[in-house]
């Protein structure tokens, strides 16, 4: 099985942060926020991580624009909340999500970023994580230096143990807040 890693900058200095992706050599970073800004936290708005990651020896790549957790696209919406199951079916994210695939196949040390640190409070669980998990890619949440979450656990956290899979078939996820 293939693996690809994800992480959330939550509150943490980029130190901090840098020690947590290097715990795990990653070589890669894949920004999966739709808006790639914090107004906490100024080390982690593009410009700027993208500086400071390529002067530490890291690959910036920002995809927010196809796998990012909160689209432009209105359809993916259902009652204002983000429609994981109707996302996954676009093509922008289709395109994305091949990207990801081809990182696997070439076994690339990379790691997916959003902002949220809880990794079952994020779309790279509730939508990356489990689309991976149908190609036999894991999706391994780091949580602190050398420490991860495997997708499975995380899973298991969200639905408390229940599983994604329920009598009507697969269980669809939705995001925690209203945006449209």
């Amino acid at each position: 099985m293939s693996t690809l890693y994800s992480i959330g900058h939550g509150n943490k200095t980029f130190e901090e942060f840098e020690k947590e992706l290097r715990s795990f050599n990653i070589q890669y970073l894949i920004d999966v926020r739709s808006k790639p800004y914090s107004k906490w936290n100024p080390s982690f708005n593009q410009d700027m991580l993208k500086y400071l990651l390529k002067n530490r020896g890291f690959v910036y790549v920002y995809m927010g624009d196809t796998i990012g957790g909160m689209p432009s696209d209105p359809s993916c919406y259902t009652d204002g909340h983000i429609d994981y199951a109707k996302m996954r079916e676009k093509e922008f994210f289709k395109a994305g999500f091949v990207r990801l695939l081809t990182a696997a196949e070439k076994e690339l040390r990379v790691a997916i970023m959003c902002s949220e640190s809880e990794p079952e409070k994020c779309h790279r669980s509730k939508l990356i994580g489990q689309e991976l998990m149908k190609f036999e890619i894991s999706l391994n949440h780091i949580t602190g230096v050398g420490k991860i979450q495997s997708q499975e656990t995380v899973m298991a956290i969200l639905t408390k143990g229940l599983g994604t899979n329920t009598l009507f078939g697969e269980e669809t996820f939705v995001s925690r807040k209203v945006y449209m």
